[in-house]
């Protein structure tokens, strides 16, 4: 019984983990600040959507690393989805009363997963989802031909999914 608790623990603390990972900004703020004057889209808008791409690569990450292990896979996803939920909840109502409108941030969350997901899946042969995500990115954010952006979501997105695979195998939940 103690093994099932602590195994219990291991996976509540890896969700809450991975979760605070995915809001966790340094990242962001470094590659909006590397962004060369000549970038085609504006600074903030880049920031806002590489923060739905770090939450989004994080969720698929999960699902991508943990995909021989149902069950684990299954509790993480549950508990990492769970923890953004919350905090898109948070975020809509706080935005909603600052601009006087409703906005539902985990639909967003949703769109833009589906979004590249199938951006992913249209280029089968590739071997490498980040190659695939950063023009997809650049389009989101506005201009699918700027280079500079499409290298920011690239990077977010192959560091971040990096960065879950180091931690899945170092809690020996890969």
């Amino acid at each position: 019984m103690n093994d099932t608790k602590q195994h219990k623990t291991t996976i509540e603390q890896v969700g809450e983990d991975l979760f605070n990972f995915a809001i966790e900004r340094d990242d962001i703020k470094w590659l909006v600040a590397g962004l060369p004057r000549e970038a085609e889209v504006k600074p903030t808008t880049v920031d806002y959507e590489l923060q739905i791409l770090k939450i989004v690569g994080v969720g698929w990450s999960i699902s991508f690393y943990l995909d021989g292990t149902p069950g684990r896979k299954t509790e993480v996803m549950r508990l990492y989805w769970d923890a953004v939920n919350s905090f898109s909840l948070q975020l809509s109502e706080t935005t909603g009363l600052m601009i006087g409108q409703d906005i539902d941030y985990f639909e967003v969350l949703k769109e833009r997963l589906d979004y590249y997901v199938e951006a992913m899946a249209g280029e089968p042969e590739a071997t490498d989802p980040a190659v695939m995500i950063g023009p997809a990115f650049a389009g989101v954010c506005g201009k699918a031909d700027d280079i500079f952006t499409a290298m920011a979501g690239t990077k977010l997105f192959a560091n971040t999914i990096a960065r879950v695979r180091q931690y899945l195998e170092a809690v020996k939940l890969r």
